[in-house]
């Protein structure tokens, strides 16, 4: 406990410099405007200023991104209220009650209760993040190959299983991912893959251009087919903005609540801040002697939620430090950064740059108290971004985009793939597929193919050695149970309702 604390205070020290305080202030000010927008999210964000990370070292990277990802939680929301719009995929469900609230003139209340549950949120998280990554890194050190590979396929079969939509689509997502990560001269043997004697693929197909193809150009595609938008924008005055006391006693217990079921859910693989939210209000109202406010205006229906998304961001970042590991497409981004600067998380890392590891946690909490700052006296802001032209802003978007990828590599065959895979990302998501598994598995593919035939140079050939260790075969059937369960739930159910018709 004594070095965690020396650890930390070292941490502090390093993240009080100037530049990473800018760091977390721009973070946090990028992730607010990017919730606020509809449809771009922190996944977009991200993707879009990836290559501009190499201007940064690596500590400031992570700081950018923690600060955008932590920001767009918070933005993400005011809109939800005042607007009934979600700013990203992870603010739906504040909509149902904040918006209820805002209508009845207590949309004030709603954002601040919001921005609060936020902030005691992403505190709790971080305290979880830092001693549940402590304790998982230790853990990993005694890891093999075969341990390694069981962690990447269960990743990917839970992720297909939590991810939502069809799993069939999931299944054909990661493939493609995988089979992208292939492309390239084979690290073991030098034999050119899937290049087409292109000397330019023989590099294989950078990350970059694929994420920011997909989640940045499409969605500018996509977004540039909406209407624009035309709704008033409302304005909240600042005597408006205190919760009464039934209202503060009514959502902080849905706060803590929904904090650390936030936190549980961000450990698992899928989109969990979105998952968060869903579980949380569910639970809310179980839990709720008057369930019938529920879509009516509860506070605890704002409270919980957003307590659980921003939670959930702390929990997503737990495998990524300990394990190595993004289970949600925003670590990707995050995992991306980091080997831009040549760095591979995991338990190595935490170790051998436990600086960067204590800086970021440290940044973590100054950013949650700038966003807090921020959020909550410049909401009317942060709300009028929405009144920038789609004619302005859409270009800059791809522009930057260009730019970023360009800048990396000086390749003309990554302005070619960032133009494909910003056309095969509109295609997907026009089609029902969410691209999300395929950035994923791009990331987790190599190091699945590199523990595999690692695993198997140790067993001689073996596949038994690899699949029946104690460890590896607990990670197989805890990820198979999650689809044996479902479908034996499934077959219950109708056998149970064909009986009962038969006796009636």
């Amino acid at each position: 406990m004594w070095e965690i604390s020396q650890s930390l205070i070292g941490g502090f020290a390093a993240a009080l410099s100037p530049i990473y305080v800018l760091y977390a202030l721009v973070g946090a000010v990028l992730g607010t405007i990017t919730g606020v927008l509809p449809g771009l999210g922190p996944l977009g964000a991200m993707a879009i200023l990836l290559s501009f990370t190499l201007t940064m070292d690596a500590t400031g990277a992570m700081i950018l991104f923690a600060g955008i990802y932590y920001g767009a939680m918070y933005g993400g929301s005011t809109t939800s209220i005042l607007l009934n719009i979600p700013g990203e995929a992870a603010s739906v469900v504040t909509c149902i009650d904040g918006y209820e609230m805002s209508k009845r003139g207590r949309a004030g209340a709603a954002l601040t209760v919001s921005a609060v549950g936020s902030f005691i949120a992403g505190t709790i998280s971080i305290l979880g993040l830092m001693f549940a990554t402590l304790f998982l890194s230790d853990i990993a050190l005694r890891f093999g190959p075969a341990e390694f590979l069981a962690i990447g396929v269960c990743g990917l079969i839970l992720l297909v299983r939590l991810s939502g939509g069809s799993i069939l689509q999931s299944i054909i997502m990661i493939l493609v991912g995988m089979a992208l990560a292939t492309v390239g001269v084979d690290f073991l043997s030098g034999i050119e893959r899937f290049t087409f004697g292109n000397l330019e693929l023989s590099q294989g197909i950078e990350f970059l251009p694929v994420a920011m193809g997909i989640f940045g150009v499409a969605e500018v595609l996509i977004t540039a087919e909406e209407k624009e938008y035309q709704q008033p924008v409302k304005k909240v005055k600042m005597r408006e903005l205190l919760p009464t006391r039934r209202e503060w006693r009514s959502s902080v217990p849905a706060m803590f609540r929904g904090s650390f079921l936030g936190f549980l859910i961000g450990l698992i693989p899928g989109p969990s801040p979105v998952i968060a939210t869903f579980v949380s209000y569910i639970s809310e109202k179980k839990i709720s002697k008057h369930p019938e406010e529920f879509g009516k205006g509860a506070i605890e229906a704002v409270a919980g939620p957003e307590s659980a998304n921003n939670a959930a961001v702390g929990g997503a970042y737990v495998p990524l430090f300990a394990l190595g590991i993004p289970f949600t497409p925003a670590m990707a981004m995050v995992l991306g950064a980091l080997m831009l600067h040549g760095l591979t998380p995991g338990p190595s890392l935490i170790r051998e740059r436990a600086d960067l590891f204590w800086t970021v946690i440290a940044s973590m909490y100054l950013g949650n108290f700038m966003l807090i700052a921020l959020n909550i006296p410049l909401v009317n802001v942060f709300v009028n971004i929405l009144r920038v032209p789609k004619n302005i802003l859409l270009p800059t978007i791809v522009l930057i985009c260009m730019i970023g990828v360009y800048s990396v590599n000086s390749s003309q065959l990554d302005l070619l793939l960032l133009a494909i895979f910003g056309f095969v990302g509109y295609v997907l998501r026009g089609v029902g597929f969410q691209p999300a598994p395929l950035i994923l598995a791009m990331v987790i593919g190599p190091m699945i193919e590199t523990s595999l035939r690692q695993a198997l140079n140790i067993t001689g050939g073996n596949f038994a050695g690899v699949v029946f260790r104690p460890i590896c075969m607990t990670m197989y059937i805890v990820a198979s149970l999650t689809f044996i369960i479902p479908a034996a739930s499934k077959v219950i159910r109708k056998l149970r309702s064909k009986s009962f018709s038969r006796r009636h």
